[in-house]
């Protein structure tokens, strides 16, 4: 592997579901890459297929089309042994972590299931890196045979994070990992998780609809809309110069207590596009108020500036590029 090889790249990832009424494009034609120690965001409404689009990239559901390469590998339609392999340096921290816990087995039960089918570990040495996965994360030892109901929802989410660290991966998809959190709770995961990032070297796919953890954690930020990737950028840069509409109207949607930073709500109308079916052209524009004949055109995600990437037609006129 050269050195310059990102740990994780997408090209042109797609899945597709049948349902009654035709295909559902859940995810359409997505890109991005991921470095080593990087955290990717990725944001949207719900239903635009940003969950989707992490249990793809990890095999929780088969690509459509596209590729995923992890190390340079192509993974992307990797089966059997080869497949078990993949998944121990690709793990997810899933959203409810009550729903994703076994509610009939302890806490030592949970942590330790990876570790015993890796095949690595048994004896002394599964108890002794038990105890380190939970000392990682931050659980009591007193804990250790409780079991899911007896924890608030931010222990349940350090078990899951023990879980998915087990055996040393390479990449987690953080699927919404706090918005079923209390948010002071929130604040303690997300600096667990920042922490954690530190001490391993880990890369993270975060999903979530909150743009204000969001840019808290992230390095880049994907603005997904109705499977499809409309804008991405470094973070600082798209909070700074956004430049594609409905991503301005997410940011205009963030509450602020600063006076000087009241941003006017931008109101959007029009019907949201279906994901089934959907024809070639925008898929914001019967929501876009700059919305002309050439967007029933199909759209190109395109380096508007340095590392800034829009999916627009009219950006450089809107932004007075």
């Amino acid at each position: 592997m050269r050195e310059d090889t990102p740990l994780l790249e997408i090209r042109e990832l797609k899945k597709f579901f049948q349902v009654p009424a035709g295909i559902n494009h859940a995810v359409d034609g997505v890109s991005f890459i991921i470095n080593k120690g990087e955290t990717l965001g990725v944001v949207g409404e719900s239903g635009c297929g940003k969950s989707t689009l992490g249990r793809t990239l990890i095999h929780l559901q088969e690509a459509t089309g596209g590729q995923v390469l992890l190390n340079g590998e192509d993974i992307t339609h990797v089966k059997g042994h080869r497949l078990k392999k993949v998944r121990e340096k690709m793990q997810i921290i899933f959203q409810d972590p009550y729903s994703s816990l076994n509610p009939r087995k302890s806490i030592d039960f949970t942590v330790q299931e990876p570790l015993r089918r890796s095949g690595r570990y048994s004896g002394s040495r599964l108890k002794e890196e038990t105890e380190r996965l939970m000392q990682l994360v931050g659980i009591d030892e007193r804990l250790r045979y409780a079991y899911p109901h007896e924890l608030d929802g931010g222990r349940r989410q350090r078990v899951g994070i023990a879980r998915a660290l087990a055996l040393n991966p390479d990449f987690i998809v953080c699927d919404e990992p706090v918005s079923a959190l209390d948010v002071s709770i929130q604040a303690q995961v997300l600096n667990l998780l920042m922490d954690l990032q530190e001490k391993m070297g880990l890369a993270y796919m975060f999903v979530t609809h909150d743009l204000s953890v969001v840019r808290h954690i992230s390095n880049n930020i994907l603005v997904m809309y109705l499977g499809q990737a409309v804008e991405k950028a470094p973070t600082n840069r798209l909070f700074e110069e956004t430049l594609h509409p409905y991503t301005k109207a997410l940011l205009s949607a963030i509450p602020s207590v600063d006076p000087l930073r009241h941003m006017e709500p931008l109101q959007l109308k029009g019907e949201i596009t279906s994901p089934i079916n959907p024809k070639p052209g925008c898929r914001f524009a019967a929501r876009c108020p700059y919305t002309t004949p050439e967007c029933s055109e199909p759209q190109v995600l395109e380096e508007i500036l340095p590392d800034h990437y829009v999916q627009c037609c009219h950006c450089r006129e809107i932004n007075g590029l």
